[in-house]
């Protein structure tokens, strides 16, 4: 296997899926959540994932949707704007679960998803990743609140290039954890408790 076959493909980290190797599309705004990362994501998330809905904004690799059905998800759902990129997604997913009704991914972008995406339907756990640099990461969280996709104890996983401040938060929303590996900042949010 060539030095560039070796980058295009990762591993899944738990759940029945363990140890398997899956590969992703060749495209320049890719970047898989590494190893150690998404082992501190998934122990955070240990009681949180079996049964849960998911939502993948900026799919890209799709690994953490698939170490969320991995780990026992209800169903997952990933928004790609990359048509090469969603294509791939697809067969991955095809090629693994064995119940198609587990997954769904729309070619579309995350912008315009959240515009029609149906409000009755909120999700448990939402993974956010878009490109570093893209200043939409702002917008993204009280957008999904205002429209209703959000479960009342989810959780938003969220990746970026700088700490994520209470700032960008919706009204009643908190920093659950947080920490950084090298230039990538990551955390989960969530509905704060009342008092």
């Amino acid at each position: 296997m060539s030095k560039q076959n070796l980058e295009q493909t990762v591993r899944i980290i738990g759940g029945n899926w363990r140890s398997r190797k899956v590969s992703f599309a060749e495209h320049a705004e890719i970047r898989p959540t590494p190893a150690r990362i998404r082992e501190t994501l998934f122990n955070w998330l240990q009681y949180h994932v079996a049964g849960a809905r998911c939502l993948e904004l900026y799919a890209g690799s799709g690994i953490l949707s698939l170490e969320a059905l991995s780990r026992g998800a209800q169903h997952v759902t990933l928004v790609e704007k990359s048509g090469l990129v969603c294509r791939h997604l697809r067969e991955t997913y095809a090629a693994l679960a064995t119940d198609a009704s587990t997954y769904q991914c729309y070619n579309m972008a995350a912008q315009a998803f959240l515009e029609q995406a149906p409000a009755h339907s909120p999700y448990d756990l939402i993974f956010l990743d878009p490109p570093f640099g893209s200043g939409e990461l702002q917008d993204l969280l009280p957008r999904l609140v205002e429209n209703q996709l959000v479960a009342d104890e989810a959780l938003v996983y969220i990746e970026s290039e700088f700490a994520v401040t209470q700032s960008i938060m919706p009204a009643n929303w908190e920093i659950y954890r947080q920490k950084r590996a090298g230039n990538v900042h990551y955390c989960l949010c969530r509905q704060a408790a009342s008092d």
